[in-house]
């Protein structure tokens, strides 16, 4: 088998494109739905990071999945790769949780669950990637159901953002 078949990742290629796409499609809806109300969302630190949270979720989806795609790729190359993405994404995700905590403003869907199950969510890619690394091919799997539930979360999360600008008193 020479470098151009790697039939580990051509046999996720349908998944890759499918949630891909899907989180291209998702993060453009988000960020029409923001720009409706702006100055809402930007005067809400937890609006804000929320926003800034659902729009990274999907980027950092789309992008995994656009990487996952590129041609005559190892493992462990993409391992590498989704390791920088997540380990970013992580960073985002975790940030906002906590300026949007400790900000003290709008606490609709703030709390330790959804804390402790979006991080996990994203450190399943981490997981993943670190195996993918080691030219394990489980961590395709990993990443697989990191992605399937962080996608709920994110979706939880739009939701949750368009219902706190409504329900907001301050607003």
């Amino acid at each position: 088998m020479g470098p151009e078949e790697n039939p580990m990742l051509d046999q996720w290629s349908n998944f890759f494109v499918m949630v891909g796409s899907g989180a291209a499609a998702l993060a453009g809806l988000i960020f029409v739905a923001i720009s409706i109300n702006p100055e809402h969302i930007v005067r809400n630190t937890t609006h804000k990071n929320r926003a800034i949270n659902m729009l990274s979720g999907f980027s950092a989806i789309f992008m995994a999945c656009s990487l996952a795609l590129l041609g005559d790729q190892y493992l462990p190359a993409l391992g590498f790769e989704w390791l920088l993405l997540w380990l970013v994404a992580t960073f985002i995700f975790v940030r906002g949780y906590i300026v949007a905590i400790r900000s003290g403003m709008s606490s609709i869907g703030l709390n330790p669950p959804r804390l402790a199950g979006g991080t996990m969510c994203y450190l399943a890619e981490v997981a993943g990637s670190l195996f993918l690394i080691l030219g394990r091919g489980v961590g395709l799997y990993i990443a697989a159901i990191g992605i399937i539930v962080l996608f709920a979360f994110l979706i939880s999360g739009a939701w949750l953002l368009i219902i706190g600008i409504y329900e907001d008193p301050a607003m």
